[in-house]
């Protein structure tokens, strides 16, 4: 789905560019199908509009949830789940173009003007144990 009405100013218009965490956003990194399963979980949890999500085609297939800024270190994540954007590292984040070719990254879910961030609760309880 794509939100041409909605086009943060983060996103570029065409492939894809690195931002900085922290500053437009703080992300929420999972790996492989374990972050694939968590997405499923949670854009199924906001019927569709859960906010951003981008996907990694290749490699080890990375799941970046994009939360607000700065609120990444306000909530406890559990092992295997990684974290940017706290004060005191520099970490760079893929974005993609909300249209066109941006391969190997790619939006699982989409910012929307309901939903610019991902809800870091929402995304808590979306990390509950696989398989139930």
């Amino acid at each position: 789905m794509t939100n041409a009405i909605h086009w943060p100013e983060w996103v570029p218009m065409a492939g894809h560019h690195l931002r900085v965490s922290g500053v437009h956003f703080d992300a929420v990194r999972i790996q492989g199908a374990h972050g694939e399963v968590v997405a499923a979980r949670l854009i199924a949890e906001a019927r569709g509009d859960a906010g951003p999500v981008i996907r990694e085609m290749s490699g080890a297939r990375w799941m970046y949830f994009l939360v607000a800024p700065g609120t990444v270190e306000d909530h406890a994540w559990p092992l295997g789940v990684q974290r940017f954007g706290m004060s005191r590292t520099v970490t760079y984040i893929g974005v993609p173009a909300l249209a066109g070719n941006t391969w190997p990254l790619g939006w699982y879910s989409e910012p929307t003007p309901a939903t610019p961030y991902v809800e870091p609760a929402r995304l808590l309880a979306a990390l509950g144990p696989i398989g139930t």
